[in-house]
């Protein structure tokens, strides 16, 4: 079979559906010492499409989905999309102000859930005006978990590609999250661009410890089920041994991270368990700092590493191909393939190669535009130059090489100045990040009657490890521009995250 051949109809549960046809005693889900077939999960999905049908849930509801990762949010996601409803994933940890911001901004008429988070959704619903009908796995006062069903209901469906798929809340890092409007003809725009580069195969066993609730954890979802792969669901990610043993034990092939996991890993002795069955590592959410690169590379010399880029607005913007990894270990490539991208300058004006901007992204696979978002104020997404595309600014400053190579510079929301002179944090993160008793850093900034703002770093070390404010300041001044030195440095045993894993810059101070 096609590594394309994955995609039979137009909307994205289409995949999956002909999967649970053609191979239905493959173990579609591994959660713990649970396996679950493609025939199992089907039936699972049959019973709460119909249970939400019966509940007059119809094509363009919005139906939220908070549910720790594992086969029930499985389930719930394609029971959604068979009906022609609308996805809104939210991850077990949200809490119940963010909930209740949710399910009013969306008109949410269907809450999935379990027992467990049961304070937050019950706090979260108290507080609305109209309850949305609740379903539960788990002993509550809410309607049970619909039990699974051989077959299938008549419903529905989607009517078009063009119609909303999913509605994913940004995590938060810079104030009140947005939904991130996806159409199904945007995500297999990303999809189908992905998989040109990432080549996933049904022998595949992914291992997810990323959350399946935004898109980088989403997306492995839909492609591995769309495929006939296996997905192995890792809860484990807050214990990095538990869960580098249970990717051994699983022969897990694939395995998508962050840098906040690869730093966690890192930390500990990776040939003290097989991995050998590991053929394809991926990074995105923020850029790998190099050094991370060097050892990720060193560690595990026989799985290809890709570093990437993405957005939840586009899902994916670039990737570096493997064989230029050791070349240009700080990049993160030139663009996925089907797309447009160029950089501005702050005027609008694109910039030829060798230049430094804003990345600017242009292709189907982009989102039309934010729900709710208000009539009459400026958008980073506007309709692109073809039919079906669209444009969006990303709000992160990049620069090329002559080549085209991109290099991540830093979010112009994280940009601040001292001494008169940018500062972007990643630069000076990175540049800390070399020394090698470092997990992790974060930089900000922080008032300064001198400087104005002056630059302090959070450095995380690892176990073990003894390192002095003196010896850092010393390795940015000797790697940086004098301005972007730290003037402070503080040790820190964690650095705060969202949900996505990652660094919540503003909670820093």
């Amino acid at each position: 079979m096609s590594t394309l051949a994955f995609l039979p109809g137009p909307f994205v549960h289409s995949a999956f559906d002909a999967r649970c046809l053609e191979v239905p005693d493959k173990t579609a889900v591994v959660v713990a010492e649970r396996e679950v077939s493609y025939r199992e999960l089907n039936e699972r999905v049959n019973g709460v499409a119909d249970a939400l049908h019966a509940a007059g849930i119809g094509p363009g509801e919005r139906v939220v989905l908070l549910l720790d990762s594992g086969v029930d949010y499985v389930a719930g996601l394609h029971a959604v999309w068979r009906l022609g409803a609308v996805v809104v994933p939210l991850g077990p940890q949200t809490k119940a102000a963010k909930l209740a911001h949710v399910l009013t901004d969306t008109g949410a008429r269907a809450l999935l859930t379990q027992a467990s988070l049961g304070t937050a959704w019950a706090t979260a619903i108290a507080a609305l005006p109209q309850a949305p009908l609740v379903w539960a796995q788990g002993e509550t006062n809410a309607q049970p978990w619909p039990q699974p069903a051989a077959t299938a209901g008549l419903h529905a469906g989607p009517g078009k590609p063009d119609d909303l798929a999913a509605l994913i809340y940004t995590s938060g890092t810079t104030g009140v999250p947005k939904g991130v409007m996806l159409s199904h003809a945007n995500m297999l725009a990303a999809w189908r661009a992905v998989q040109a580069y990432l080549h996933l195969v049904p022998d595949d066993v992914i291992g997810l410890a990323l959350p399946p609730t935004f898109s980088y954890g989403l997306y492995h979802v839909l492609m591995g089920l769309g495929i006939g792969a296996t997905l192995v669901l890792e809860n484990t990610a807050a214990f990095p041994v538990r869960l580098l043993q249970r990717l051994a034990a699983q022969r897990v092939t694939v395995f998508p991270g962050v840098p906040t996991l690869w730093a966690s890993l890192l930390a500990l002795d990776l040939a003290a368990h097989d991995l050998s069955a590991l053929r394809l590592m991926t990074n995105a959410a923020a850029a790998l700092p190099a050094a991370h690169t060097a050892q990720l590379r060193q560690r595990l010399p026989n799985a290809k590493l890709l570093l990437m880029y993405g957005l939840t607005e586009c899902m994916r913007a670039s990737y570096l191909p493997h064989e230029e990894v050791d070349t240009r270990p700080e990049s993160v490539g030139r663009g996925i393939p089907h797309q447009e991208h160029w950089l501005e300058d702050e005027s609008g004006q694109r910039l030829p190669h060798g230049s430094t901007g804003e990345l600017v992204v242009c292709g189907a696979h982009v989102s039309a535009g934010y729900w709710n978002a208000p009539a009459g104020q400026p958008s980073r997404l506007t309709p692109g130059p073809r039919p079906g595309e669209n444009t969006l600014h990303t709000g992160d400053v990049f620069r090329s090489d002559a080549d085209g190579w991109l290099y991540c510079v830093g979010r112009t929301d994280d940009m601040f100045k001292s001494r008169g002179e940018k500062v972007y944090p990643l630069e000076v993160e990175h540049a800390i990040c070399e020394l090698p008793g470092v997990r992790e850093a974060a930089v900000t900034g922080i008032p300064d009657d001198r400087l104005g703002l002056a630059v302090k770093a959070f450095v995380r070390l690892r176990e073990g490890a003894t390192l002095s404010e003196r010896e850092i300041i010393r390795h940015c001044l000797a790697r940086l521009e004098s301005w972007m030195a730290p003037k402070t440095v503080a040790f820190v045993d964690e650095l705060p995250l969202t949900e996505s894993g990652k660094l919540r810059r503003r909670d820093l101070a």
